[in-house]
């Protein structure tokens, strides 16, 4: 499947499932005609960009900080910094850039967009303090 075919998926599945948090989504494309990623306009204001490549590298990235000044991303970079984490290269911006943790998140895109868009619907219930989406999830 290619990512235009993963995203419109995604976005199928945000439109539905989410519908109560998720207000449109979008696919935001490179100069070259290429997707570069999946944007979801939240409730709140905030954004969620999703990005995944053929090669296997993703971000799942909730930005806040125009609301609260918070940043909660899954993403699989191998930066040196957070070789010490667990599950490295896979690790979890826990409300900032630099506080990092285990990251359980699928690598089946369709089951992290549930996972992740789980965590923002009891985050905003619970008016967004913290987070705590390290956890490994039973799929």
């Amino acid at each position: 499947m290619d990512i235009l075919s993963i995203y419109d998926a995604l976005l199928a599945r945000t439109e539905g499932q989410f519908s109560d948090i998720v207000i449109r989504g979008q696919v935001l494309w490179l100069a070259g005609g290429e997707p570069a990623k999946l944007r979801l306009e939240i409730v709140d204001g905030s954004l969620i960009d999703i990005y995944l490549s053929i090669t296997g590298k993703y971000s799942y990235h909730w930005e806040r900080r125009l609301i609260d000044g918070t940043i909660y991303r899954h993403d699989n970079a191998p930066h040196k910094s957070w070789q010490h984490v667990q599950t490295f290269p896979k690790h979890f911006h826990n409300g900032s850039q630099g506080v990092v943790q285990e990251s359980y998140i699928s690598d089946d895109p369709l089951l992290a967009v549930d996972q992740f868009l789980g965590f923002v619907r009891v985050k905003l219930a619970e008016g967004v303090s913290g987070g705590e989406m390290s956890e490994k999830v039973e799929a």
